[in-house]
C-alpha cells in the first residue's frame, strides 16, 4: 500500500510555551486546569510574566499538528502525513517549519505577512494542565490558501482527512470544502470536539461539519459539554458517545465511530449502537511529567494504525502507547522512535 500522503491534518500551528506555574498564577489569570482556552485581553501579559519568571521551554505544538506529527512517529515512513495551518514570518515560523521537516511531516504553511506565528501558554500544575492560546497568524489561514492547486494536490492525494475542533473557529469553509471532498470520493474525515467552549460558543459551525464525520473524537468532559448544549440530559459517557455516532451523516459509506477518552479511566468506543471500552496503561503519579499533549497523542497513535485498516482495537492499543509515552515528557514529544509492536 502506498502511504505517501496518506493523511492530511488541518489545524492552528502554535508554538507552546510551556512551564510549571504555580496556584496564585492561575488564580491571577483566571485559568482553570485540565482547561483550553483562546487568550483574551486580560490573558496577554502573562506570555511574558511565564518568559521571565519561570523556566519555559519552548516547543512546537498545535493540536492537529501535535496529532499528525505522532502518527508520524509510529508511522516510521517519511512523508507519510501532510499539513495545512498559517504562521507568521518570523523566528518562531521558521523553528516551527524546521521542526516539522525533522518530524517526517509534508507541510504546506500559509505565512501571513503581518501576524506573528501564534502561541500557546501551557500552564503545568501537579501535572496538569491549561492551556491559553493566542492565535495571531494562526487566525488568518484562508480557504484560497487550500484551493492552489499544490496544496488541493494533497487533499486528492489523502485518503484520511483530520482536523482538529479548534479549527472551526478559524476557517469553517476550508473544512467543509474538505469534509464535502471526502464524502464524494468515500475518503474517512474525522475531527475532535477539543474544547467545551467549542461546543458551546461554536455549536452552529460544529452541527455544520458534524454530518461529515465518520470518526469523533474527544474527552470526557468535551462529551458532557456536548451534551448539555444539546439539551440530552445526561451525563453518562457510553450514552453520549452513542448519541454522537448516531447523528445523521452526509455520506452512508462509513458509519460514524465516536472515541472517548477519559483521562486514566478506559476509552469508550461506539459504533453500530453498541460501546465498547478500553483501559489506558496506568502511570505510576511520579512519572507523570505533564498531561499537555496526551489526547492528541492518542489521536495520533490511534491514526498510526487506521490508516493501515488495523482493527479498532488496534488503534486504541496504540492510541494509549503514545499518549502513555508523551505524559512521561514535557509536552507533545517522543523519543527517537517508537517501541510499539
Amino acid at each position: 500500500m502506498a502511504y505517501e500522503g496518506i493523511l492530511l491534518g488541518m489545524g492552528n500551528p502554535l508554538l507552546d510555551i510551556s512551564s510549571v506555574v504555580d496556584e496564585e498564577f492561575l488564580q491571577r489569570y483566571d485559568i482553570k486546569l485540565n482547561n483550553a482556552i483562546l487568550a483574551e485581553d486580560k490573558h496577554l501579559p502573562m506570555y511574558d510574566e511565564m518568559a521571565s519568571k519561570y523556566n519555559v521551554e519552548y516547543i512546537a505544538g498545535g493540536a492537529t499538528q501535535n496529532s499528525i506529527r505522532v502518527c508520524q512517529w509510529m508511522l516510521q515512513i517519511p512523508g507519510a502525513t501532510s499539513y495545512m495551518g498559517c504562521i507568521g514570518k518570523d523566528k518562531f515560523g521558521e523553528e516551527m517549519k524546521k521542526n516539522s521537516k525533522l518530524a517526517g511531516v509534508n507541510v504546506h504553511y500559509r505565512e501571513d505577512e503581518t501576524a506573528p506565528t501564534g502561541t500557546c501558554a501551557v500552564c503545568v500544575v501537579g501535572g496538569e494542565r491549561s492551556l491559553i492560546a493566542n492565535l495571531s497568524a494562526a487566525n488568518c489561514y484562508k480557504s484560497e490558501h487550500l484551493k492552489r492547486p499544490e496544496n488541493w494536490a494533497l487533499v486528492e492525494k489523502a485518503k484520511y482527512f483530520y482536523i482538529a475542533g479548534f479549527f472551526l473557529t478559524v476557517s469553517p469553509e476550508s473544512i467543509l470544502l474538505v469534509a464535502e471532498h471526502a464524502a464524494a470520493n468515500n475518503k474517512v474525515f474525522m475531527m475532535n470536539l477539543s474544547a467545551p467552549f467549542i461546543c458551546e460558543f461554536f455549536k452552529d459551525q460544529q452541527e455544520k461539519a458534524l454530518p461529515y464525520m465518520d470518526y469523533v473524537f474527544g474527552n470526557e468532559t468535551e462529551a458532557r459539554t456536548f451534551s448539555r448544549v444539546h439539551g440530552w440530559e445526561t451525563d453518562n459517557v457510553e450514552e453520549i458517545a452513542i448519541k454522537i455516532s448516531q447523528w445523521p451523516k452526509a455520506s452512508g459509506t462509513h458509519k460514524r465511530i465516536t472515541v472517548i477518552t477519559q483521562g486514566a479511566d478506559p476509552v469508550v468506543v461506539a459504533e453500530d449502537g453498541k460501546v465498547k471500552s478500553f483501559p489506558v496503561i496506568l502511570l505510576p503519579k511520579e512519572k507523570l511529567v505533564d498531561t499537555n499533549g496526551a489526547g492528541d497523542a492518542f489521536v495520533g497513535g490511534f491514526l498510526s494504525q487506521l490508516v493501515q485498516e488495523k482493527p479498532i482495537e488496534e488503534c486504541v492499543r496504540a492510541g494509549c502507547y503514545a499518549s502513555h509515552v508523551i505524559i512521561q515528557r514535557s509536552g507533545c514529544t517522543y523519543p527517537e522512535k517508537p517501541d510499539f509492536s
